[in-house]
């Protein structure tokens, strides 16, 4: 289901452009532009591209309506006054773009007021790969007082030492790196630390 909403919600723009373009050059340019936004926005939606979900839908619709608007007044400069038909189209286009934008906006300040309080531990995806030869043997989720961190435990087939596997998942030193773009301002923070029996590698947020 919510595939769906995410796939309705990639193409609205398009179909909304589809409704009021009166020209065949600017209307196939605009929406061309339009479905390859709507394209890249479900990727990220199903992870087949690494963005972040939450500032990739607020600069989606924040983008579509300058670009709408703009294929809107380059036809203007082409060709006559509209029909009268069409002004109620442009305002009903107008109307759901504004509050389609207007929902993102306010869901997304919801988004980075929760993730302020640090109760969320990072996805599996902030933890790194594993190299050919080292394993996975545990993953979960702890939360204390400086918030809540995801981690993993591994091993290595070929008998490699604890300091040797660190030295290959290349965490001899803890690393951070930003979060998001707009909404999520934290860091996600990488490192591994040997724990006697074996090794363990983190993904905490920084702040």
């Amino acid at each position: 289901m919510l595939t769906i909403l995410g796939i309705l919600f990639a193409v609205a723009p398009t179909v909304v452009w589809g409704m009021i373009a009166r020209t065949r050059s600017v209307g196939f340019a605009i929406g061309g532009v339009l479905l390859t936004g709507a394209g890249l926005l479900i990727s990220v939606q199903q992870g087949w591209i690494d963005a972040p979900r939450p500032d990739a839908h607020l600069v989606f619709t924040a983008l579509a309506p300058l670009l709408i608007a703009c294929g809107a007044g380059l036809e203007g400069r082409h060709e006559d006054s509209p029909p009268p038909e069409w002004i109620p189209r442009r305002n009903g286009a107008i109307g759901f773009l504004g509050t389609q934008f207007a929902l993102t906006l306010v869901a997304g300040l919801l988004y980075a007021l929760m993730i302020s309080e640090g109760s969320d531990p990072p996805s599996s995806k902030a933890l790194p790969s594993l190299p050919p030869g080292i394993t996975l043997i545990d993953e979960g989720t702890s939360c204390g007082s400086g918030g809540c961190w995801r981690a993993a435990t591994v091993t290595s087939k070929d008998g490699l030492s604890h300091s040797e596997i660190i030295r290959e998942l290349g965490l001899q030193q803890e690393s951070c790196h930003s979060s998001g773009w707009l909404l999520d301002w934290r860091d996600v923070c990488i490192g591994a630390r040997d724990n006697g029996e074996n090794v363990t590698i983190y993904a905490g947020w920084g702040y």
